[in-house]
């Protein structure tokens, strides 16, 4: 196939940007009005898939809203963006749904408003998927580029998310794909969390979806025990960002009002800015440095932060889960318990260690093995459970 050139390219993106500037923000009161599905498509528009600026890719893409789910059950919008390559091929092929490790609050932050311009941090990943030949769709979250606060951390969101995700790739013109598309679930940190709730809403939220497996790692399966390892620590932004989140999700919950003028000031600035901006502007503080009183302690946190506790159910689909000895952000051990949990549950699980590196580089040294595995599972090759 022959590519266009980079003038092309750069020329179609800004093409591309100002037609994504004329979507409507759908809010949730349009969709439950409407009565559509979760996955149906609400608005489309022609984007663009640079891993870095001006970089060729021979791929589509398009910027999606779509009709997704709240953790409680609440219809709402989601954005997106789906890619595909244009390699000529004329027959089935596969579709990854992929979410992105933590890239912040603000709604610059987004996937959608990153992958045009080359500017996504984790485009290079993707970009291994789409020169397999395999569709992506990459969702943005829910808060993550449409109204509302991006809601962190909660994981039942963030797997309707994904699911709804896959399924408006699939409902959305143009694409090729078609309901019996085999489709694939990735994520990492983050989108490690994303990709495990899907695996286990998948059964009972999306069984019509063919997904033939889930890669998923450094996943933040207990959250509890995730902010006691932080608090304080190099990671401990993570836990404010991921407290705004809950509070996003769950208004109940009154985050303002256990946070000291300092806690205000911080989380507020969260919520405009990216993670390399909040990472350091929260780490090494204490949650009793920033609050009046610990809203973990409470048995309301506590209650919404163990509806994103995982292990409660076997995904339906083999799973390829793996983590970092050294991961600094999230313990092995919380990996392992999730492990553990899966098997006792009667799950195909697959479990890597890695043995050198640490949270970020995990999801790098280990994205080849990822690809090869999902390549067995679209190819229907065995499974190797290691429970």
């Amino acid at each position: 196939m022959r590519l266009r050139s980079s003038t092309a390219l750069t020329a179609a993106a800004v093409a591309a940007l100002g037609l994504l500037a004329q979507i409507p923000a759908a809010t949730a009161e349009e969709a439950a009005a409407d009565g559509g599905r979760p996955g149906d498509v609400v608005a489309s528009a022609p984007s663009a898939f640079h891993p870095l600026p001006g970089q060729p890719t021979g791929t589509r893409a398009w910027k999606v809203h779509y009709r997704s789910t709240t953790a409680d059950g609440a219809p709402n919008v989601v954005s997106g963006t789906v890619i595909v390559p244009q390699d000529g091929r004329t027959g089935p092929r596969p579709l990854i749904t992929y979410a992105v490790g933590t890239v912040g609050l603000g709604d610059s932050c987004a996937p959608s408003a990153n992958l045009p311009n080359g500017t996504a941090m984790e485009a290079n990943l993707i970009q291994q998927y789409t020169q397999r030949g395999w569709a992506v769709v990459v969702t943005d979250y829910e808060g993550l580029g449409t109204p509302g606060v991006h809601t962190y951390t909660v994981g039942p969101s963030a797997g309707h998310a994904m699911l709804d995700a896959a399924r408006a790739a699939i409902r959305l013109p143009g694409t090729g794909l078609s309901a019996d598309t085999p489709v694939g679930i990735v994520g990492y940190s983050q989108g490690g969390q994303a990709g495990s709730w899907a695996a286990e809403l998948q059964g009972s939220y999306a069984p019509e979806l063919k997904v033939k497996g889930t890669a998923t790692g450094g996943v933040p399966a207990d959250l509890l025990k995730v902010a006691a390892f932080n608090n304080g620590s190099y990671g401990s932004g993570l836990v404010f960002m991921a407290a705004a989140g809950q509070d996003a999700a769950f208004p109940e919950l009154k985050l303002d009002s256990y946070l000291n003028p300092a806690g205000r000031a911080l989380v507020a600035g969260m919520k405009e800015n990216c993670v390399a901006v909040d990472a350091v502007a929260g780490s090494f503080k204490r949650i009793s440095d920033l609050t009046t009183r610990d809203p973990l302690a409470q048995p309301d946190w506590q209650a919404r932060l163990n509806q994103s506790r995982l292990g409660r159910t076997a995904p339906a689909a083999p799973v390829l889960q793996y983590h970092a000895l050294g991961d600094e952000l999230i313990p092995y051990a919380v990996g392992r318990q999730l492990r553990s949990e899966w098997c006792a549950r009667g799950a195909d699980v697959q479990f890597d260690t890695i043995v050198l590196g640490e949270h970020v580089s995990g999801v790098i040294t280990h994205s080849l093995a990822v690809g090869n595995w999902l390549a067995d599972r679209f190819a229907g090759r065995a499974t190797h459970p290691d429970c």
